[in-house]
């Protein structure tokens, strides 16, 4: 998969919308939260992701990924990792790590920021 062809899938979440907050980079939304991140568009295009409700669960990624995973900036004792698209990472695992972050911040959402079912 490409950087875009992942953002689609993003924006393709019930509720999605891409935001800018920081200068250059995109981020994905349902409601208020943010679900993804998206790093450079070049060869080295990354998303971060929850991929687990804590930093112990989000570590099975670095195990198994150990070049194309990585404890995410400022967020990841939360659970959040980078990973790198378009690496040994197969293309249906970056589908169900970006299904797992959604259904992971939605399920926090207070009922009226959820999108309907």
């Amino acid at each position: 998969m490409t950087r875009d062809e992942v953002l689609a899938f993003c924006l393709a979440k019930p509720g999605a919308w891409q935001d800018m907050p920081w200068e250059g980079d995109v981020v994905v939304k349902v409601g208020p939260k943010i679900f993804a991140f998206f790093g450079d568009a070049g060869p080295a295009a990354t998303i971060g992701v929850k991929c687990g409700p804590n930093r112990d669960v989000a570590d099975e990624w670095l195990a198994r990924y150990p070049d194309d995973a990585s404890v995410m900036a400022y967020i990841g004792r939360s659970g959040w990792n980078t990973l790198r698209i378009g690496g040994a990472i197969p293309d249906d695992e970056l589908i169900e790590a970006v299904d797992a972050s959604y259904a992971a911040v939605v399920a926090k959402l207070p009922k009226r920021d959820r999108p309907p079912t």
